[in-house]
C-alpha cells in the first residue's frame, strides 16, 4: 500500500511542492514523505480505533470525490490538520504555505486512492489489502485476515463492484459475526456481538442513527 500511496503523492505534488518556490528543492522528497506519513498514520489511527464504517464510506466515494467534498470529510480533515502541523513543525513553513500544500495535494491523492479501490479492473489496490495493512500493523503476530475477526474476503467482495449496498453490508455483517456465540444473558439488550456493532456499521455507512 505504501508504494502506491507514495506514487499518488508524487503524482499530485509537482505544482504544490516541486514547483513551489516556498519549498527548497532539497526538501521536496521530505515534504512528500511527511504527507505520506500523515495520510497512512491518520487512516491507521481511524482503523485501529474502530472507525471501519468511516473508512469504508470514504474509500467507496460515498462522501464525494470532489476536492471540497473530500476535505469536508472528518477523516480527511483530521489527516489534513495533522499534515499541516507536521509540515510547519518539521520545515518551519507558515500555516498558509503548509495549508496550501496540503489542500492542493491531499484531495488528489485520496481521489486517486478511491479510484483504484472502486475500479474492479485495477488490481493494484483494493479495500481488502488497505484495511488489512491498516489493521495488521496493530498485531504483528496475526495475519491481516485474522485481525479483529473480520473476513477480509467478504469486505473485498463487497467493494469489488465499486459500490456498497445494503445486501453487501448484511452479508459482511453476517460474515463478521457468523459462527460466534453471544454469551450475554438473553435479556441483555446488546447491539454488539464480540465487539462488532452491526447496527453501527450499517448506520455509519448509510447515515442512520
Amino acid at each position: 500500500m505504501l508504494d502506491q500511496l507514495l506514487g499518488l503523492v508524487q503524482q499530485n505534488s509537482q505544482q504544490a511542492i516541486v514547483q513551489n518556490p516556498a519549498v527548497p528543492n532539497e526538501q521536496n522528497n521530505d515534504v512528500m514523505q511527511t504527507l505520506l506519513g500523515s495520510i497512512t498514520g491518520g487512516l491507521q489511527q481511524e482503523a485501529q480505533s474502530g472507525n471501519i464504517p468511516g473508512i469504508m464510506g470514504l474509500l467507496s466515494g460515498k462522501s464525494g470525490t470532489t476536492p471540497n467534498a473530500l476535505m469536508s470529510n472528518p477523516i480527511v480533515a483530521a489527516i489534513a490538520s495533522k499534515a499541516v502541523n507536521a509540515i510547519m513543525e518539521k520545515f518551519g513553513m507558515s500555516s498558509s504555505t503548509a495549508g496550501g500544500i496540503v489542500s492542493s495535494v491531499l484531495p488528489g491523492v485520496l481521489g486517486g486512492l478511491i479510484s483504484k479501490v472502486t475500479n474492479s479492473s485495477d488490481s493494484s489496490l483494493d479495500f481488502n489489502s488497505i484495511l488489512g495493512s491498516l489493521l495488521g500493523g496493530s498485531n504483528p503476530n496475526k495475519s491481516s485476515s485474522e485481525v479483529s475477526g473480520f473476513n477480509f474476503n467478504e469486505i473485498g467482495n463487497a467493494m469489488a463492484d465499486g459500490k456498497l449496498d445494503m445486501s453487501d453490508l448484511v452479508r459482511m455483517g453476517g460474515s463478521i459475526m457468523g459462527g460466534r456465540k453471544n454469551t450475554a444473558p438473553a435479556n441483555n439488550d446488546q447491539k454488539q456481538n464480540d465487539g462488532v456493532d452491526l447496527g453501527g456499521l450499517l448506520g455509519g455507512l448509510f447515515g442512520g442513527k
